[in-house]
């Protein structure tokens, strides 16, 4: 079923249905016999539109499977270009007069052949800047915070004089997810630079962020239904919708795709999850779309249990990996029966691919996994990183050192992904973690961030994740021997920093430059700097400011390794937006609260916000919008 979309730019019908009926590629093949091994090409990522300044070469790529040798062929315009037998082909120095021109590749091999879709070039006059995306939370897998691109942003010209509120972005609903930004994008012939948009309300938005034009707004709601009522809990409020942060991959479909994951209740008062993908430039379902999350796991004597939507919402951020989309799952006011579900789906046909439930065997009391809106992390392996909540741990180990029921509480998971299955490879806990558990002291309030590697004070490369909860320390694991668990302590980790987060951490910290940033509730936002892979023992500088409730989750952008701000959002009302010096975070260069007249207030503050920033312009959801700041002049 499509979603309801609505276009403010005017596509024509015929537009709209060719976005929603397919990709516009031709396929031929041989015939094979029954049971035959052999396959003709498939395009597993097709070449996507370009946008260069004149003078500049356009890179247009295509990704294909098939059996033995595939071999290239590139069009300009339905014609073949001369040597462009590779699955990369980069034009000469574009002209003016390319503008328009269309690209195409015919991929074949022994049993077939099929023939891309047509990826557009348009060619603008004049120097154009690269543009940034931010696709996924935090701006990439590790989970970072951080853009090392921003080139407009800096110590200088960020204050009340010259940077401030430029427009709030009026949505339907409450914005819980981080918005995502796409540049140079080629929408209805024109290229925009684009910020998308999800809320509780079952909607996603994309505006132009230049001028806060709505190009297209879906709701996501099939007919019929309503959104979801609070499952009588106070965590989200008043309705459940869309709560995590989506993914973008912009090489999947004809013009990239949105993946999201929304909740809502049907006339039988069903409940539903379900997963789609949506066209960048249309809003249009694609693959057959959406898929209903559905789910069942093993438990201890040949048991089963089942995924019931209307026990969960998907508070953690989406994670794209290696093709695979991993969707994670937490429970409404830890009301029982809930588990501790990762449930994961092809990205380029939305069905499910595979299923593990961290508490199988706990009775429905979890853990769940929710890290106040952070997403899963992964590293160049595949391995997936998260922090669970509290709920059942069994003190009792089987020989391989976990948990003899396979459930694993407030700790620290490396999950693998090897022949596309989920298994839980190593883990760290708490040797407290029962007595944590019992008081609600969970790991899992905090977000997991992967550190770039680090070496030692003797030399050797260290792989580290580090997290916070609830209980104010922060744990620093060896992604390569987590530690388990030790009833005697926690001595077998890389670091624990004691007591430094003392109001506890419903985030996910910031990385830049040898510094980690943290917001704990009630406190300041800290920086602890890194040393031989290790983090100083006190925060080397610190905020005025001290955040409520739920403290910040943090994110950096500067130029390379220059030009550094840490933006910091403030739940409260108003909300403010703070920006500080990387460097001194004593050094508040702005915020919101500043300029004379109200002029940059923003709206009615919201939990687990972070600050999104690309060219020049920085993204900040509210109760009922996107707030969008950047230079005044």
């Amino acid at each position: 079923m499509h979603p309801k979309t609505s276009f403010a730019f005017g596509l024509a019908a015929s537009v709209l249905l060719a976005a929603c009926g397919g990709n516009g590629a031709s396929v031929t093949s041989a015939a094979t016999s029954p049971g035959s091994m052999t396959s003709a090409p498939a395009i597993t990522v097709q070449p996507s539109d370009q946008s260069v300044s004149s003078g500049q070469p356009a890179t247009f790529t295509v990704t294909a499977t098939g059996t033995g040798t595939l071999s290239y062929q590139w069009e300009k315009n339905a014609l073949p270009i001369a040597g462009a037998t590779a699955p990369i082909y980069t034009t000469p120095a574009a002209a003016l007069g390319d503008s328009g021109s269309v690209f195409a590749v015919a991929v074949s091999n022994a049993n077939g052949s099929t023939t891309s879709r047509s990826a557009k070039l348009l060619v603008a006059s004049g120097a154009t800047p690269a543009g940034t995306d931010v696709l996924t939370y935090k701006n990439d897998l590790s989970r970072t915070g951080q853009n090392l691109t921003e080139s407009t942003l800096t110590l200088a010209n960020v204050n009340s004089a010259g940077f401030g509120l430029l427009r709030n972005l009026m949505v339907d609903g409450k914005v819980d997810a981080q918005p995502l930004y796409v540049s140079r994008l080629i929408v209805s012939g024109s290229q925009h630079s684009v910020v998308f948009v999800a809320t509780e309300h079952d909607s996603v938005y994309a505006f132009d962020a230049d001028t806060g034009s709505a190009l297209w707004h879906a709701s996501l709601l099939a007919s019929g239904e309503t959104l979801s009522d609070t499952r009588g809990c106070s965590q989200v409020v008043p309705e459940i919708g869309i709560t995590s942060t989506p993914v973008i991959d912009r090489g999947a479909g004809a013009h990239g795709t949105l993946y999201v994951v929304a909740m809502s209740k049907d006339a039988s008062s069903a409940y539903h999850q379900r997963l789609h993908a949506l066209d960048l430039v249309t809003g249009a379902e694609l693959l057959n779309g959406p898929a209903e999350i559905a789910a069942t796991s093993p438990t201890a004597g040949g048991g089963t249990s089942t995924f019931s939507p209307g026990q969960y919402e998907e508070r953690a951020a989406l994670l794209l990996l290696n093709g695979t989309l991993y969707t994670s799952w937490t429970s409404h006011c830890d009301i029982a029966p809930y588990f501790g579900w990762i449930i994961a789906f092809s990205s380029s046909t939305l069905s499910r691919t595979a299923v593990l439930n961290v508490a199988p065997n706990s009775g429905g009391t979890g853990p769940a996994i929710w890290m106040s809106g952070g997403g899963p992390a992964a590293d160049s392996s595949g391995n997936i990183y998260l922090l669970t909540a509290n709920g059942a741990f069994e003190t009792a180990l089987d020989a391989n050192g976990f948990p003899k029921n396979q459930d694993f509480g407030n700790s620290f998971l490396k999950l693998s992904t090897a022949g596309g299955s989920l298994s839980v490879a190593d883990y760290f806990a708490m040797y407290n973690e029962v007595a944590e558990s019992a008081a609600d002291e969970d790991l899992g309030s905090g977000g997991a961030m992967l550190l770039p590697d680090m070496t030692d004070s003797t030399q050797a490369v260290r792989h580290l994740v580090i997290g916070a909860g609830k209980d104010g320390n922060i744990y620093v694991v060896n992604r390569d021997a987590m530690g388990k668990f030790n009833p005697s302590g926690n001595g077998q980790i890389w670091q624990q920093v004691s007591g430094a987060l003392v109001g506890g951490v419903f985030s996910t910290p910031a990385y830049f430059n040898g510094t980690v940033y943290y917001g704990d509730v009630g406190g300041t936002l800290k920086a602890f700097t890194i040393s031989s892979a290790k983090l100083t023992a006190a925060a080397q500088s610190q905020s005025a400011t001290q955040f409520g409730f739920p403290g910040t989750a943090p994110a950096v952008s500067a130029n390379g390794t220059s030009a550094a701000i840490v933006w910091a959002h403030e739940n409260s009302n108003p909300a403010v937006l703070h920006a500080f010096d990387a460097a001194n975070l004593q050094h508040e260069i702005y915020n919101s609260n500043q300029a004379a007249g109200n002029r940059d207030l923003f709206g009615v503050g919201n939990k687990f916000i972070t600050p999104t920033i690309a060219d020049g312009k920085v993204f900040v959801g509210t109760t009922n919008s996107v707030a969008v700041f950047g230079l005044l002049h």
